[in-house]
């Protein structure tokens, strides 16, 4: 692991969530710079960067959370295409989804599915 955490957590989210999660660093400049750098560093430079689980699986650790949580669209978007991005296919995203419903009911999971249809559209993809 690098020593410097920033650069290793910019590594890792572009290498997971690309254009979307420089958008999201980006927006946080003007209010709260701060905010942006702790993302990078701790969640992308410190978590991201453990090695017993694989970028895949932190992934749909992530998108399940994110759905479980509940009014996080805007978070669950970029890691629906971070998930897209680190090799899980749309199916699996939809099926993770659906393996939720009986632990956090049917609104939850409408609601990140409808997110997962506008990223999906977004990129072309169709099931």
């Amino acid at each position: 692991m690098k020593d410097n955490r920033f650069e290793t957590g910019l590594e890792q989210l572009n290498k997971i969530d690309g254009k979307s999660g420089e958008k999201v660093i980006k927006s946080l400049e003007n209010i709260a710079p701060d905010l942006g750098k702790y993302i990078i560093e701790f969640a992308f430079g410190d978590i991201y960067n453990r090695e017993l689980l694989s970028l895949k699986e932190r992934e749909m650790i992530t998108i399940t959370s994110l759905l479980t949580t509940g009014d996080c669209e805007a978070q669950l978007e970029v890691h629906i295409n971070g998930s897209l991005n680190v090799g899980i296919s749309p199916e699996k995203i939809i099926e993770t989804f659906i393996q939720c419903i009986p632990y956090v009911g049917f609104p939850k999971v409408l609601n990140a599915t409808f997110v997962a249809k506008k990223v999906f559209s977004e990129r072309n993809i169709t099931l």
